[in-house]
């Protein structure tokens, strides 16, 4: 068991940050002046969102989840200091609570363009902020097997990250609106099981050959292989407010991806599930974040979501030493005794009545560590 090695599960993160107004609050274009003035310093790992009030960062490659979360720590605490410098002030959300999408503006870039000439309001609109998690694959066999299997998975880390339950300035009931804004994308939501990394490839090459995408970026599903690196991505989280949520939500991704290829080193597998069993988790998981309840497959039964959690926690429990990421999991106990970012948003809403103290909340938590 020990011969096994966990060296190639190494980790990329990105995340959407907002820019705001220091005063009002608004999301307000920074014109890609946070982005040049990044660049200088960070180089490639900022780059320009479609929408003007985003700017997006990522990770160099990770070999651990420590080296990950000095390179988050680093990123948001570059952007924030450029950006103050600069007039702004910074966030992180699945969405701004009052803002309007019709307000702000779009980049200016050939890629953006034609997505916004394809997709029209649905490109717009899109004014959300997400987390992405890249896991290092050995190789893509590797990588769609474990994507088959992690499809399970993403409803119960994505209830953790549920950080977005306000949109233009309403309480939308959910605790995760941001998907809802996103599912008017083609080609999101829980992936399809594929037989074969092959079978995967040949679906891509059909989209290509027929129009559908001119490459397979445009295929923007909650978790997939990724087309150009030997990764697997995960990409249903909203935005967590805070970088330790960050850094837990991809120790958690990784814990995940190594614990499966451990059973198939084992010769052991993961139930596979349908895409629609995982969806009505998914819906939950939006509408109801740690607070409610998941389908538990196998029993066929509701179980509350935060039991199913710890359920996770214990599956994984056997690798963690290994990544060396065990301090970074444990964090996930104190997201479920605080609650959410959304849970501590709705808090800050229910004591003040106010969006405006929301974003300011939003803005206060950028830098906690």
């Amino acid at each position: 068991m020990s011969s096994i090695s966990y060296k190639h599960f190494t980790l990329g993160v990105e995340e959407e940050y907002m820019v705001m107004h220091p005063q009002t609050l608004e999301l307000q274009s920074h014109e890609q002046k946070i982005v040049h003035e990044a660049y200088k310093i960070i180089k490639d790992k900022v780059k320009a969102e479609m929408h003007q009030a985003v700017v997006e960062v990522g990770t160099d490659i990770c070999q651990n989840i420590d080296e990950a979360y000095r390179d988050v720590s680093t990123l948001r605490g570059t952007i924030a200091q450029i950006a103050g410098d600069l007039g702004f002030a910074m966030g992180a959300a699945g969405t701004h609570p009052f803002s309007h999408w019709e307000s702000q503006l779009i980049t200016d870039h050939v890629r953006y363009n034609q997505i916004v000439n394809e997709l029209q309001e649905a490109a717009r609109s899109n004014l959300i902020f997400g987390l992405h998690v890249h896991v290092g694959m050995e190789d893509r066999k590797m990588a769609i097997h474990i994507a088959n299997s992690a499809r399970y998975f993403l409803p119960h880390v994505y209830a953790l990250s549920t950080n977005s339950p306000f949109w233009e300035g309403r309480h939308t009931g959910y605790k995760s609106f941001r998907t809802k804004v996103f599912d008017k994308f083609p080609r999101t939501g829980i992936p399809d099981y594929f037989e074969s990394i092959e079978a995967y490839d040949n679906y891509v090459n059909l989209l290509i050959k027929t129009n559908c995408i001119d490459n397979a970026k445009k295929i923007w599903w909650d978790l997939r292989v990724h087309p150009f690196f030997n990764t697997v991505e995960f990409r249903i989280c909203d935005c967590p407010m805070t970088v330790n949520e960050t850094i837990a939500i991809a120790a958690l991704f990784q814990a995940i991806c190594a614990k499966l290829y451990k059973l198939r080193s084992q010769n052991m597998n993961f139930i596979m599930y349908h895409r629609s069993l995982i969806t009505e988790n998914k819906w939950r998981a939006g509408r109801y974040g740690i607070d409610g309840s998941l389908i538990d497959f196998g029993k066929e039964s509701e179980v509350n979501t935060r039991i199913l959690i710890y359920e996770l926690l214990d599956f994984v429990d056997d690798v963690v030493d290994h990544l060396g990421c065990r301090h970074a999991i444990n964090y996930v106990h104190k997201m479920l005794e605080q609650g959410t970012g959304a849970d501590r948003q709705l808090k800050v809403y229910q004591d003040t009545g106010d969006l405006k103290h929301v974003a300011k909340y939003i803005n206060q938590q950028f830098l906690v560590a």
